[in-house]
C-alpha cells in the first residue's frame, strides 16, 4: 500500500516497555477533561481551561535561529489548581487527580496549597471541586471542595477513604463526545431548584 505522496505505509512493530514511567501520571484524565473542555466550548455551554504552569526560563539553547531549546527551567510558584473558566454567569475552579489505589485517594496527592486556593476561591463565591478518577474501579467522581476541605481539616487519615468517596462524592458519566462531563454534576449539584 501507498500514501499518496507515493511514499510505502510501514507498520512499526508496537514497543513493550516494562519499566512504570510517572512522568505523564494523570494525563489521561487530563486529556479527557480537555476533550471535554473543548466540546463544552465549541457548543458555547462553558469557557474552561487548564492554566499554565508558571514556569522560569533559565537556559536555552540555540543550535539555530529556528530550533531554540529551553535547557533548563524551575517552577516559579507552586501551581494553584489545574482549571478554571466560566459557566452559567458562576467562576468554576477544580483539581484534576488520578488515583491506582482501590482503598483511599491519599492526601499527599493534592497540595496544602492547592486546599488553600480552593477554599479562598470558595470564599469569593467560586464553584470549587476536586475532580478524582479512581482508576481500580474506572469511575470518575466529582468532590466539593468544602467537603473535602471539611474532611481534611477534620481527620487524622492521611487518605480520604473509598467508602467516604463514594457517599460524598457524585459520580461523572462519561460519553464519547463528553468524556468527563462534569457540568451535568455541576448542574445537578449547584444549580437544583
Amino acid at each position: 500500500m501507498r500514501y499518496p505522496n507515493g511514499k510505502k505505509f510501514e507498520e512499526t512493530p508496537a514497543v513493550v516497555t516494562k519499566h512504570h514511567d510517572t512522568s505523564r501520571r494523570g494525563m489521561t484524565l487530563e486529556n479527557d477533561i480537555n476533550r471535554s473542555n473543548s466540546h463544552y466550548l465549541s457548543e458555547h455551554v462553558a469557557n474552561i481551561h487548564k492554566k499554565p504552569t508558571p514556569v522560569t526560563i533559565v537556559n536555552v539553547s540555540y543550535p539555530s535561529r529556528n530550533k531554540a531549546k529551553i535547557t533548563e527551567a524551575y517552577f516559579k510558584i507552586p501551581s494553584t489548581t489545574d482549571y478554571n473558566g466560566i459557566y452559567r454567569s458562576r467562576y468554576i475552579d477544580f483539581e484534576a487527580k488520578e488515583c491506582k489505589s482501590r482503598t483511599a485517594f491519599p492526601f499527599s496527592s493534592i497540595h496544602k496549597h492547592q486546599i488553600e486556593h480552593l477554599k479562598d476561591v470558595m470564599m469569593h463565591g467560586a464553584i470549587a471541586f476536586v475532580i478524582i478518577r479512581m482508576n481500580y474501579y474506572d469511575t470518575d467522581y466529582l468532590i466539593k471542595a468544602e467537603d473535602l476541605i471539611s474532611y481534611y481539616n477534620e481527620t487524622e487519615r492521611r487518605s480520604l477513604p473509598y467508602d467516604w468517596i463514594k457517599e460524598k462524592g457524585h459520580v461523572i458519566k462519561r460519553s464519547y463526545l463528553i468524556p468527563v462531563d462534569y457540568i451535568k454534576v455541576i448542574d445537578e449539584v449547584y444549580f437544583r431548584r
